[in-house]
């Protein structure tokens, strides 16, 4: 059996440590393996033990449901030999990105695990999209990382000050997340992403065409991913990640590269969505009426704010979009949700029919 000491320098520099050591405990006395998933495809993994890399099969656990199913990221117990090898069971996850899918039973599609920064990449080869920015922040906030926006191919904005005002546009939608404009093509902004990427595990996300292959070439310093050019027409790209790849870094650290997302539903992000609008959460602690919509209500904090020009329309918007496709997400599942929400539509009707009535006059 592989000595602890073996293990330790074997698995520290995909992110083993003390804690992952006691949480396996339990399996190391059935004399099962430790590893790390660094690629799953098809029911099968890749995954890196103090052996070498190995294949193990993923049947055992609990195949069936997206949320339990071994992920990239995933430390997991896999037989010490035979053929085929199969994953036993993967260690509590410390933290989880998901997203929604596109079933009708809303379910959750877990993308990476243990992850400790999600990097939103950003093309500056197309106009900035700040609602997609926020979204893919209300999904990193609620899996339990720190966010990071690395606005790529800055090479394409060559006058700073335009550059420095797009920076700003995303910092203002962005509160509280570090914002980087990088070029992996002249290494300009590198410096600060590989040092946050040397310290834990980071999770490159974004679109197709955003980059994000190239970004992991970089970060690695040397080309593993498969790069292809974005289409001149729109800037979008094809995908040229397929699977989710756990990459070593020589900083220190581990990057997990995935494909691009053309969907990012969110999935019971309300945590989440209420810390990319941290200005919005406070300003509404002002509301007269602590369940205040910001709509029409009297005494609203937010619309004031709006109004005032203290908070821009887009942002309120915006809020309330991502506010109510996470509120009908859950209410799929969760019967208290969905009487909630009939009980607003009813309210709001209601309301609607009495404004209509007032505005005819009492001849009608």
């Amino acid at each position: 059996m592989t000595s602890t000491s073996a293990v330790f320098s074997a698995l520290a520099p995909y992110g083993w440590d003390e804690a992952w050591a006691d949480a396996f405990a339990p399996y190391a006395a059935d004399g099962l393996l430790p590893g790390r998933v660094v690629r799953v495809d098809r029911g099968q993994c890749d995954i890196v033990t103090a052996d070498g890399t190995v294949r193990a099969d993923t049947e055992f656990v609990v195949p069936r449901d997206p949320m339990k199913v071994v992920c990239t990221g995933d430390w997991v117990a896999v037989d010490p030999d035979g053929d085929p090898r199969y994953v036993r069971a993967y260690l509590p996850r410390r933290t989880a990105f998901v997203r929604s899918t596109s079933s009708k039973r809303s379910e959750g599609q877990i993308l990476a695990a243990n992850v400790d920064h999600a990097v939103v990449a950003v093309s500056l080869a197309l106009e900035l999209d700040l609602g997609r920015v926020e979204r893919f922040l209300a999904l990193a906030w609620e899996s339990g990382a720190q966010p990071v926006v690395a606005l790529t191919k800055a090479d394409l904005v060559p006058d700073p000050v335009t550059l420095a005002h797009l920076v700003q546009d995303v910092e203002t939608s962005a509160p509280g997340v570090p914002v980087l404009a990088v070029s992996a093509l002249h290494g300009d902004g590198l410096d600060t992403l590989v040092a946050l990427a040397g310290s834990g595990t980071s999770v490159l996300l974004g679109q197709s065409g955003a980059g994000k292959s190239t970004l992991a070439n970089a970060l690695v310093g040397a080309d593993v991913m498969d790069v292809r050019a974005a289409r001149n027409v729109d800037g979008k790209g094809r995908h040229t990640t397929t699977t989710r790849n756990l990459l070593a870094l020589p900083s220190g650290g581990v990057l997990i590269d995935t494909p691009g997302l053309r969907g990012v539903g969110l999935f019971d992000a309300e945590t989440g969505v209420g810390q990319v609008f941290s200005e919005i959460e406070e300003l509404a602690g002002g509301c007269r009426f602590h369940d205040c919509a910001h709509e029409t209500e009297p005494g609203c904090a937010v619309r004031s704010a709006v109004e005032n020009g203290e908070l821009p329309e887009r942002r309120l918007e915006s809020y309330r979009k991502l506010m109510r496709e996470n509120q009908w997400i859950v209410a799929k599942t969760d019967a208290r949700v969905r009487a909630e929400l009939r009980r607003d539509w009813k309210r709001k009707g209601a309301e609607g029919r009495a404004a209509m009535r007032a505005k005819r006059g009492p001849w009608t």
